[in-house]
């Protein structure tokens, strides 16, 4: 195989894409001390208070193990605050703290910043297909679309 096939092939490729977006979020969050799955986090907290961690896991893709370390992580912080579910206190709810959603509206126009980084050299149209085709490769195009 030559090197050129290798920049054919949508796996290099995707890891490629995935290291380049890790790199510029790194970047424009730099000193706020959150990755990109915390910020997934905390984004669907924020949209569902009170979510359950089976919930969150299926919502933002990760699987519950690594989710339980991601959310260790910013319950340390402060971030957010786990407790028993009202309804079966065998389940455990998460619900950002004050602090928490001061920090997402505080990273917010970063990571709107980084998504603009990583789209720059593609025109509006070639955004929206791109966008499209992610949403179509992962399985959460809308329906209707």
């Amino acid at each position: 195989m030559s090197i050129d096939a290798l920049y054919e092939m949508p796996g290099h490729l995707i890891r490629r894409a995935h290291q380049i977006s890790g790199a510029v979020f790194s970047a424009h969050l730099a000193g706020h001390d959150v990755t990109s799955m915390q910020y997934a986090a905390l984004e669907a907290i924020a949209s569902q208070p009170g979510i359950d961690a089976t919930r969150l896991s299926e919502l933002i893709a990760i699987d519950r193990a690594t989710l339980g370390g991601v959310l260790d992580r910013l319950e340390a912080k402060g971030a957010v605050l786990r407790a028993p579910s009202p309804r079966d206190r065998r389940v455990k709810t998460v619900s950002l703290t004050p602090a928490g959603a001061a920090l997402l509206r505080e990273i917010g126009p970063r990571v709107a910043a980084v998504q603009s980084e990583m789209m720059q050299r593609l025109s509006p149209a070639e955004q929206r297909q791109f966008v499209a085709l992610l949403k179509t490769f992962v399985g959460r195009l809308p329906a209707g679309e």
